[in-house]
């Protein structure tokens, strides 16, 4: 598991508009707790958290608030929901050789049988591994399985020291048999006709202006 180092700065301002002082000036709101100790509320630089976050589980070594650097890991993330930047960051304390429960991404490797659909329930595992020692991914191997073919978490094979923490019946994918064009159509119905516009009716003279019209 990588570890990538980030130098945090004591918050000592709160509110909504500290916090948007803070992005503003290129950082990250964030708390730090974890193993008894009282929350501290940081900052963290915006750039170097964003693409340390692209790794799954990734182990942050937090700098700058005592003598010696904190092992960490992100335990919630909030992210602005149109722009994506990260808003605000929970960061857990943990140890060297402790263990913890984290999820883990599922890899799907290979293709499922021709007219087979893969059908992925479960895209996260819960296990638990030593904190230096969290896969990065689950992979799963579905070349070939065959139509009715269902792998469960118990059916994982996970590395060594890592144990399944997630329910061992828990379906991770299965492979349903792909619709045929016939279904489809059926499915969607035939296109409802256009309705038809009833024609305006011939015009009628009015007899009395009929009458009014002079004749020969």
């Amino acid at each position: 598991m990588p570890e990538v180092r980030i130098v945090a700065e004591p918050r000592t301002e709160f509110g909504k508009g500290a916090a948007r002082r803070v992005r503003r000036a290129g950082r990250v709101p964030a708390i730090l707790y974890g193993h008894g100790t009282d929350t501290r509320h940081v900052t963290l630089p915006g750039h170097q958290l964003l693409m340390a976050l692209k790794t799954p589980n990734v182990l942050i070594q937090v700098e700058g608030l005592s003598a010696r650097s904190q092992l960490t890991l992100p335990k919630a993330v909030q992210r602005d929901p149109l722009k994506g930047l990260i808003q605000h960051v929970d960061l857990i304390l943990v140890r060297r050789g402790e263990k913890v429960t984290v999820e883990v991404p599922v890899q799907v490797n290979g293709e499922v049988e021709p007219g087979g659909l893969l059908d992925q329930q479960m895209v996260r595992l819960a296990v638990e591994a030593e904190a230096t020692q969290i896969p990065q991914a689950i992979e799963v191997d579905v070349a070939g399985m065959q139509i009715g073919g269902a792998v469960h978490a118990r059916d994982l094979t996970l590395p060594q020291g890592v144990t399944l923490a997630a329910e061992p019946d828990a379906l991770v994918l299965h492979v349903l048999a792909a619709p045929t064009a016939e279904q489809i159509e059926a499915e969607l119905g035939e296109a409802p006709a256009a309705e038809e516009v009833p024609a305006a009716p011939e015009a009628v003279p009015d007899a009395e202006a009929a009458s009014r019209e002079p004749s020969g």
